[in-house]
């Protein structure tokens, strides 16, 4: 059996950053999501509105001008925007809906990779009332015809190489209107198609001035659909309301700071892409580090050097990625600033996080939730504990488990040529049902 040294963390006068919890047990006996409300903007009718919280509350105050989005393209490209930027793009983008007949309800989908006009038009279909659902861009047809068809989207938002993919699902979508191209930094030179509408073409005529329609909590904003591991694929709705725990994971699960450089990887397509690379960090006004590639591990590495990224999320599966170049390869950059790593997705195996101490001389915390919870649920948090990876949630135990194997001259990690039987996936017996 495997055992684990005890992991302690400094006392918080001795963290970067002091905690944004502290005296938990008593907040535990005390604490109701009313309390938040105060914290929250909320719209000038008394409504709430993602969007809202996330973009304009902070544009139309002091922190207009700081930066809430660094872009990184999988071809070394460069944008920032500012808050103040962010609520001109999404106004537009809801002014562009406006004018495609969307109304307050109305489902409108994003096919897209991680670039800037993936999010501004998630947050644009928020600020007019209609539902956001945002898609994996590694998926095929199948999933993206059946997500439309399940859904009745009536708008699409995609690039040229996308829908090229998925051409063939439209005949089978009475109910899609509306396909809006984004051709990115006119990346792809041929011709849409003659029904397609021009993202650039929309925006340069729309109006930057928009009032957000005035959604209650309880109305609908965003819907993800379960990966399907075990059974067809669910759709899971989350209301405006779902803000107020997406905020308070994220300034307290998190530890989101005002000068915090915050880092998810996660695509939007799936939930912790919305909710913690959108809404949580930025309901908490700090900049965020958007990346359109994938994985590599000098690169990422090179992005927190750069961007001196200081909390980062991120996924089990990606930590053992990463494992497999070693602490060699850590040791090359100045991984300093990041003060607090977290991970999501599936159990992280303790092998993973004796080599995160090692790595990056700090624990990576396990939090869990899932698609249909919209926001974290349990998680080990920032403030002072004592564990050993092996108490960490999930997965088999030690005993049980395969083993990964370490190469000492590198720091290097090699995956069990066995693996162990995943839990059970619940999910729960809710399925969209178009009105």
């Amino acid at each position: 059996m495997a055992t684990y040294q005890t992991t302690k963390k400094p006392p918080p006068s001795r963290m970067k950053a002091q905690p944004n919890l502290t005296g938990y047990q008593k907040l535990r006996n005390s604490f109701r999501f009313t309390d938040v409300y105060s914290e929250l903007d909320w719209l000038p009718d008394g409504g709430l509105n993602k969007a809202h919280e996330c973009i304009d509350r902070h544009a139309n105050g002091p922190l207009a001008g700081k930066r809430a989005m660094v872009w990184e393209g999988k071809n070394g490209e460069q944008e920032q925007y500012t808050f103040a930027d962010m609520k001109r793009e999404t106004n537009r983008f809801a002014d562009v809906l406006r004018g495609l007949g969307v109304q307050r309800g109305d489902r409108v989908f994003t096919f897209l990779d991680r670039i800037p006009e993936h999010y501004f038009a998630v947050f644009g279909i928020l600020k007019a009332g209609a539902i956001a659902g945002p898609l994996f861009s590694a998926f095929g047809p199948d999933p993206v015809r059946d997500r439309l068809l399940d859904s009745g989207a009536k708008v699409l938002v995609t690039s040229p190489e996308l829908r090229g993919r998925i051409a063939h699902i439209f005949k089978d979508l009475p109910e899609l209107k509306h396909i809006v191209i984004v051709n990115k930094l006119g990346r792809d030179k041929t011709p849409i198609a003659a029904t397609d509408l021009r993202y650039e073409e929309l925006m340069a005529r729309a109006s930057p001035d928009f009032k957000v329609d005035n959604t209650s909590m309880y109305d609908y904003s965003i819907m993800h659909y379960t990966s399907g591991t075990t059974g067809k694929p669910k759709g899971a709705v989350h209301r405006h309301m779902a803000i107020v725990q997406q905020y308070v994971t994220g300034k307290w699960v998190l530890d989101l700071h005002p000068n915090d450089i915050y880092w998810c990887t996660a695509d939007p397509g799936w939930v912790t892409g919305t909710s913690y690379g959108m809404l949580a960090p930025w309901s908490n006004g700090v900049t965020q580090l958007i990346y359109e590639g994938g994985i590599r591990a000098t690169t990422w590495y090179e992005l927190i050097q750069k961007h001196k990224v200081t909390v980062w999320y991120t996924a089990p599966t990606a930590i053992r990625m990463l494992m497999r170049g070693g602490t060699r390869v850590t040791s090359q950059y100045d991984l300093s600033s990041l003060r607090y790593i977290n991970s999501v997705g599936e159990p992280l195996n303790p092998e993973a996080i004796v080599w995160g101490l090692e790595a990056f001389k700090q624990p990576i915390h396990d939090n869990w939730w899932q698609t249909e919870t919209g926001a974290i649920l349990i998680a080990t948090g920032i403030t002072p504990i004592c564990t050993t990876p092996s108490s960490r949630r999930g997965g088999t135990s030690p005993a049980t488990r395969p083993a990964w194997t370490r190469t000492a001259s590198s720091g290097s990690w090699a995956a069990p040529t066995t693996s162990s039987t995943p839990p059970a996936t619940w999910s729960a017996p809710l399925r969209w049902k178009a009105p």
